[in-house]
């Protein structure tokens, strides 16, 4: 049975792929196939030995890393035309999972095996150079989360993370908090204070922005 031929839409979603030979993608293809999962699925976990390089061709993942008494943060979200750094740390250092991936929303993806990741990062220069592109992207935003972290207010951050998301955000405290790194009893006491403020009007499952500007000089405040 011939193999399925590559999606259309890879080579414009990831354009490192287009050096490649006609005969090098033929044989891309022959190796690796369309995956589907359903939001919520995970795709790793830590300490788990590493699958291979994926590449999204539509939906989201979400990396996060746990804490032994259950609190989970967001590290980053992956998108069509990225792929994760963590996924790569594996690949190059041997070593396994150091966070998990999880399917935020309907996810459709392909995943490089790992001979041929290492074979593409020896012999493709563009290719090399979009994951070393994609590793310095991505250090710059964990440093960036490491800071807010270390150096700002929960509530600054948690206005910075509401502005982000526009006029109405649909989310549950319990998300919000993941991506924040607490806990959803502190995010749900931060927004009832909002809420008395009149920066945010708070619905179920839903917060609606209010007060932008006001929010804003929370976000920006240094005290």
């Amino acid at each position: 049975m011939a193999p399925a031929p590559l999606p259309p839409s890879l080579l414009a979603l990831y354009p490192a792929l287009r050096s490649l030979s006609a005969e090098q993608l033929a044989a891309l293809g022959q190796r690796m196939s369309v995956r589907e999962l359903p939001a919520g699925a995970q795709l790793f976990t830590e300490r788990q030995d590493c699958m291979g390089f994926p590449l999204i061709l539509a939906g989201t993942i979400k990396v996060v890393k746990s804490t032994a008494a259950g609190r989970e943060m967001l590290l980053y979200r992956v998108e069509p035309g990225g792929s994760c750094i963590i996924s790569s740390s594996c690949l190059l250092g041997h070593t396994p999972y150091s966070a998990r991936g999880i399917a935020e929303t309907p996810l459709t993806l392909l995943l490089l095996p790992i001979a041929v990741f290492e074979r593409l990062l020896a012999d493709s220069a563009s290719f090399r150079d979009f994951v070393f592109h994609l590793f310095a992207e991505r250090i710059a935003e964990l440093m960036q989360l490491v800071e807010e972290v270390a150096f700002h207010r929960l509530d600054q951050r948690l206005a910075k993370l509401l502005l982000a998301r526009g006029e109405t955000i649909h989310a549950t405290h319990q998300t919000l908090a993941e991506e924040l790194g607490s806990v959803r009893e502190i995010v749900s006491r931060l927004l009832k204070g909002f809420a008395v403020q009149g920066l945010v009007r708070l619905g179920r499952e839903q917060i609606a922005v209010i007060d932008r500007p006001g929010l804003q000089q929370l976000a920006d405040s240094s005290r």
